[in-house]
């Protein structure tokens, strides 16, 4: 009931204003000692997934803290893992505002936000900073201006920057809001990113003496065949999970509605059905022992189960905390651990 009267206060100012606000209320909250008003202790389970223990299955998606300025106000929410990202090699302003719109009537949102960030190097300081329980996964992508065809120079400038301070690395090639990124996700293009990605990952598990693992966004707007071509791309080049979905360019839930002909990726409640059977294609189509990690659209405990029966190993969350709230990890961490 707090969360929904704050809520409904809050939808009242600018998306990204509020998102601001938002993240800067949880930030002072955590820093104050009193982020135990929004979540008491929680029953849990531990599971082990890339060859990770995570404290609970359930996660934050890459894009509400883009660079790592909010690790343990996140976690103090009872986050098993945070994705933090997309970080660029250098910082970015991202797409003219107004960038970030929101369909209340089908718990939708729609970005095109554009990988703004302030760089690698001012996330990686708020990481080495950070003290937290959960895992920290960071999510890389291109800089706008880096032309498709040089986008693996960007990836592997992220990675290697990245990889000692990260429990797993995400690679962003799915985002529809930078040109042509979504193009790496077929064909030779993939593969020549891959391969360099997996080369440099080895170099430096040697470096380190410590293998970070790597995942793979993707997108909800797949066909059949392109899902098949994905899963033996990965399972070939050694890929350690798939994040299953982005958003999507599809506005067939939310059609007549306010703000669905705007520009950018819908995520939220009408992206759920899409991206559980992309988790569902692609759990068919991956050797079992390649685990996937579902987010798009779980605004409740019964939701993350049905992702999990589509084949997921963990959950992420991200619209569902801007609609439901701090309370919607409780209940989903809490549905998840009965269940076993």
């Amino acid at each position: 009931m707090l969360y929904r009267l704050m809520r409904n206060l809050m939808f009242r100012f600018d998306a990204e204003k509020s998102h601001h606000l938002g993240m800067t209320g949880l930030n002072l909250m955590e820093m104050t000692g009193v982020s135990w008003l929004l979540t008491r202790k929680m029953a849990s389970r531990k599971v082990k997934v890339m060859g990770l223990e995570f404290p609970n299955a359930v996660g934050l998606a890459a894009g509400l803290d883009k660079n790592g300025d909010y690790i343990e106000a996140m976690s103090a929410l009872g986050f098993g893992f945070v994705e933090i990202g997309t970080v660029t090699p250098r910082q970015q302003p991202g797409n003219p505002k107004p960038r970030l719109f929101r369909i209340p009537e089908a718990e939708g949102i729609i970005n095109r936000m554009g990988f703004n960030n302030l760089g690698v190097d001012h996330l990686l300081e708020q990481v080495k900073a950070a003290n937290t329980k959960s895992l920290i996964g960071i999510n890389i992508g291109k800089n706008f201006d880096t032309p498709v065809e040089n986008a693996v120079d960007d990836y592997l400038i992220g990675l290697n920057k990245v990889y000692p301070y990260a429990d797993y690395v995400t690679i962003n090639i799915s985002s529809p809001n930078t040109p042509g990124l979504r193009s790496l996700q077929f064909g030779e293009s993939l593969d020549a990113l891959l391969s360099a990605l997996k080369q440099a990952q080895q170099a430096l598990a040697e470096e380190h003496n410590r293998y970070v693992p790597m995942a793979v966004k993707v997108a909800p707007d797949l066909t059949v065949e392109e899902v098949r071509q994905l899963a033996d791309a990965f399972a070939s080049h050694g890929i350690d999970a798939v994040i299953a979905t982005n958003t999507t360019m599809s506005r067939d839930e939310v059609e007549g509605l306010s703000n669905a002909d705007e520009a950018g990726g819908l995520s939220g409640a009408p992206v759920f059905e899409k991206s559980t059977d992309i988790v569902r294609q692609f759990r068919a189509a991956l050797p079992p022992h390649l685990p996937i990690i579902a987010a798009g659209g779980i605004m409740s405990g019964e939701d993350a189960l049905a992702k999990l029966a589509a084949g997921a190993d963990l959950i992420q969350i991200y619209s569902g905390l801007i609609y439901r709230g701090p309370i919607l990890v409780r209940e989903v961490v809490e549905t998840i651990a009965k269940r076993s």
